[in-house]
């Protein structure tokens, strides 16, 4: 009776186990997986920029290992059962194109963990320098009693806003349920239930009767041609908030036009619409959006006052 052949899986193990033999220390498995990923050459978007960042976050991610660790660990001999997570992680990541975060299921905001699988975007946006400085531009004196977090997503925008300004009641709006599951859980994960919901909103149509001193958004603004061109590794998230119409606009267009009617007559409003600031400039010339720049890289977020936004009403009409 001829022997049975392996099946694919008990293959793929077989070879994970090889390479786990070869791999000793911390440091090899940083080479290791550094290389890989240059060779099958990744696309590096959801808080790394090189091959060698990704490495560094898989491996501490998978080990649970802080940012921050001592460097004399890299020289630290791993546990089979460690080098082989590490090796299995490596390979989901090239073969699967899934993006890091979602390997780990948590992403770093603004200095906080959160939770992320494939119902949420990967947080990524810059606004996170603003909320680590408190909004101090915009409140230098007090800082917001109520901000909204619009399409909120994983909720990292309102929920790392709420950690930083513990005086701040915040809500987290989106149109997705799937969305407001992960941001509900995010909630109890930091532990701020008692000054953030989370409510589920079109835009601003669940909302209408409050009032915020600050509005900021990270909206679906990715138009229709960069959509189709996207690497591989932005498949896995959520299309509902990647694309926003041909020129990436159909939500901050709303937002423009129903902003002021939520906000406080001192009120601010930051929206984040990435490489479709050309397009928001072409279709409002007439306005003088204030755009922001960043310490840690990052395009496309824009600030209008309520008097602005009470100024040009009639361009967003």
């Amino acid at each position: 009776m001829a022997a049975s052949r392996p099946d694919a899986d008990s293959t793929l193990m077989l070879d994970d186990t090889k390479i786990a033999e070869d791999l000793f220390t911390l440091r090899d498995c940083l080479r290791w997986a550094t290389s890989e990923f240059y060779t099958h050459g990744l696309h590096f978007g959801h808080g790394t920029a090189s091959p060698w960042d990704e490495a560094v976050a898989l491996t501490l991610g998978a080990l649970h290992l802080p940012w921050d660790v001592d460097p004399s660990v890299l020289e630290a001999r791993l546990l089979p059962m460690e080098r082989l997570r590490i090796v299995g992680l490596v390979r989901s990541r090239i073969e699967t194109r899934r993006p890091l975060p979602y390997l780990l299921g948590e992403a770093f905001f603004a200095g906080a963990a959160f939770h992320v699988d494939e119902r949420v975007l990967i947080p990524r946006s810059p606004i996170a320098e603003l909320i680590e400085d408190g909004f101090a531009a915009w409140f230098p004196e007090e800082p917001p009693a109520r901000v909204l977090d619009l399409c909120c997503g994983s909720g990292c925008i309102g929920i790392a806003t709420a950690l930083h300004l513990p005086t701040a009641e915040v809500d987290l709006a989106d149109i997705s349920t799937d969305a407001l599951e992960v941001a509900k859980a995010n909630i109890t994960r930091h532990d701020v239930g008692a000054r953030v919901r989370a409510v589920a909103s079109d835009v601003f149509d669940s909302l209408v009767g409050q009032r915020y001193d600050l509005i900021v958004s990270n909206p679906p603004y990715v138009d229709a041609r960069d959509l189709a061109t996207m690497p591989a590794e932005y498949g896995h998230e959520p299309t509902l908030a990647l694309g926003a119409g041909a020129d990436g606009l159909d939500i901050v267009r709303r937002i423009l036009r129903e902003a002021r009617s939520l906000l406080s007559d001192d009120g601010v409003l930051i929206v984040e619409v990435g490489n479709s600031d050309h397009h928001l400039e072409a279709a409002f010339p007439e306005v003088p959006f204030l755009w922001l720049e960043f310490e840690r890289g990052g395009q496309g977020v824009f600030v209008l006052t309520a008097q602005e936004l009470d100024a040009y009403a009639a361009s967003f009409a």
